[in-house]
């Protein structure tokens, strides 16, 4: 099997007795992954454990890894090949936002050319939500793409595609019914031979609906969404990657409730060019733009030039950032203790022990 059908470029030398693949599957401590000697199960080498600083640096699906190919067992995964895109979103290890003490990154996908925000048209339909994905995924450093799913819930889908191309107008955005296929063949230039898709959204939005059409066999349990709420239930329960008949891979994910951003400086400043080209004008280049005399994001709200929605979400998203930054520099910092006291303690031992 050749594994650049997989997306694979090899971009530096393999060293002898190690096997590139890609991570197709992640089930517990156990990994599914494509080499060319085909799909193999591994699981990481004990070393793996101590070169490693936090499970960022964990494989995840879509990573392309180096391992100690074994025909009869298990095979070993050394090491992570370099990524070129990697989506994250913060981890509050099941705590409410207000009371989590520490926020980790968790690593969703990697390696990916396109990521399909899907959402769908019913009662639970909402912009501001697809706005907070588009900011994560411009941070990941890949194509967004905005998917909105079972169009044949309303009357006319041409309404809310037109509010979201508004909101968004530099992002592709499709309306698709994955039951009747109307607007399927409109994704057709996102899934070329060798191209990575990611899935995202809420539980109940399509994505496993979506899949089963593209792959052309149902490869994902479908349910029936909440008909009180239009919310949905886990469907997909773990990340994994399909091969779709034409050649491109698709990455599916777990519905997620909420998306908590994660280091998304970038992904602001791109989503908010045109809030954040009113700065350059205030009268302090320290302006708060609250009641600072000459502040230009002031007098564009109240002329009307700037609206008030837009601003809302802006400084709602900074908010979080810096929120989340905040809680994961506290983790960085008593890692970096941790680390420093560690080092101590082995010097110490090192050199005798203490002296009187």
């Amino acid at each position: 099997m050749n594994l650049k059908t997989y997306g694979y470029t090899e971009i530096e030398a393999i060293p002898d007795g190690l096997l590139p693949g890609r991570v197709t599957e992640l089930r517990r401590e156990r990994f599914t992954v494509m080499t060319e000697r085909g799909e193999v199960t591994a699981v990481l080498k004990g070393a793996f454990y101590h070169s490693v600083e936090t499970r960022v640096d964990f494989p995840c699906v879509g990573d392309f890894v180096l391992l100690l190919y074994n025909e009869s067992g298990d095979s070993l995964i050394v090491t992570i090949l370099p990524r070129r895109s990697k989506f994250s979103r913060a981890d509050y290890s099941g705590h409410a936002v207000g009371y989590a003490k520490t926020v980790r990154e968790q690593v969703v996908a990697t390696n990916f050319d396109y990521v399909f925000i899907l959402s769908s048209l019913n009662w639970d339909f909402n912009v501001t939500r697809i706005m907070r994905y588009l900011t994560q995924v411009r941070q990941s450093g890949s194509q967004p793409v905005v998917i909105l799913t079972k169009a044949d819930l309303v009357v006319d889908y041409n309404l809310p595609l037109a509010e979201v191309t508004q909101s968004i107008p530099d992002v592709p955005v499709h309306a698709i019914c994955s039951h009747t296929g109307l607007g399927l063949n409109e994704l057709a230039p996102y899934l070329m031979p060798g191209k990575t898709v990611v899935f995202l959204g809420m539980s109940g939005v399509g994505k496993s609906s979506l899949l089963n059409e593209l792959i052309e066999q149902d490869v994902m349990r479908v349910q029936a969404i909440r008909e009180v709420d239009s919310r949905g239930r886990h469907t997909t329960t773990h990340r994994q990657l399909f091969m779709l008949p034409s050649g491109a891979m698709v990455i599916d994910t777990p519905g997620m409730r909420e998306l908590g951003l994660f280091d998304a400086d970038e992904g602001i400043r791109a989503g908010f060019t045109d809030v954040e080209e009113w700065f350059a004008q205030c009268r302090f280049k320290d302006c708060r733009h609250q009641t600072e005399p000459g502040c230009a994001v002031l007098t564009a709200l109240a002329d009307g030039s700037l609206p008030h929605e837009r601003w809302e979400h802006y400084v709602a998203q900074q908010q979080e950032n810096k929120y989340v930054q905040d809680k994961t520099s506290y983790l960085i910092d008593k890692r970096a203790r941790n680390k420093t006291t560690a080092m101590w303690s082995k010097q110490t031992k090192k050199n005798g022990g203490w002296k009187k």
